[in-house]
């Protein structure tokens, strides 16, 4: 597929998807996020991708935010909608992705922006990065999942300041927060993601999506996450992964998962 607003990179088992509006800082608009939603869909698919990144192009701008003019006149029922169907096509598509994601925050993730970091699986931040959700200077709230992915990932008081305040924190705040798990210099970065990324491609992608199952499932009130993880569990024990694994554990060589 060709896309506008975006593109990709592979490496191996790593695919790379760069948000690219620069002129917009990178803004979300229907367009991209039906091309991001598109993107993901593709890749997770594709059984040789095994890790994705998702950065934004330039030294500014991860997503500087949502693209206002496209929903400024929006009715009550068009902006429920709105949040309605982003959430599904993008933001709570990748956070249940079956492939692991890693949010490559270098510059600006605001608004929708940082909604589409914490969405992804865990993050790594530039140095220059910052990181907030300013809906309530505009009148409104944040509308896809902020509202819920920033205080299971930062607590209640602080995610409750930062929504209020519309205030902005730095990578090195977002670290000591949690909001993420690393701050590089900008130059190393994506080097950096792609270490992490090689270390996931040595292990069981099969065992890793029961994991991101099992982890969300703990987050899902209507779920039982221990009882989501028991049956995971014993899912792998049927897999051909499994069977590789411990046959090399047993062996003392390394793994060659089939991915099944």
């Amino acid at each position: 597929m060709t896309y506008e607003n975006i593109y990709i990179e592979e490496e191996g088992a790593i695919a790379t998807i760069t948000i690219d509006r620069p002129k917009k800082l990178n803004a979300l608009n229907k367009a991209t996020i039906e091309e991001l939603h598109q993107a993901f869909k593709e890749l997770d698919e594709d059984k040789e991708i095994k890790v994705i990144i998702i950065t934004g192009s330039g030294e500014k701008a991860f997503v500087a935010g949502a693209d206002i003019s496209e929903f400024a006149h929006f009715s009550v029922e068009q902006g429920g909608l709105l949040a309605a169907k982003g959430q599904e096509l993008l933001f709570d598509f990748v956070a249940h992705l079956s492939t692991p994601v890693i949010g490559a925050i270098n510059g600006f993730a605001l608004g929708g922006g940082l909604e589409l970091a914490m969405s992804c699986h865990f993050r790594v931040a530039s140095e220059n990065a910052k990181m907030g959700l300013p809906e309530v200077s505009l009148g409104v709230i944040p509308g896809y999942g902020g509202t819920q992915r920033l205080p299971q990932l930062v607590g209640k008081g602080v995610a409750m300041e930062m929504i209020m305040t519309a205030s902005m924190v730095d990578a090195q705040k977002a670290l000591q927060h949690g909001l993420v798990n690393y701050v590089l210099p900008q130059e190393e970065l994506l080097a950096f993601c792609r270490k992490l990324a090689q270390k996931i491609t040595n292990n069981s992608s099969v065992a890793i999506t029961q994991a991101i199952n099992a982890v969300n499932a703990g987050y899902n009130p209507k779920a039982d996450g221990y009882a989501v993880e028991i049956d995971a569990f014993g899912r792998c024990f049927g897999t051909d992964d499994f069977k590789e694994g411990t046959a090399a554990f047993l062996e003392k060589r390394k793994a060659d998962f089939p991915g099944s």
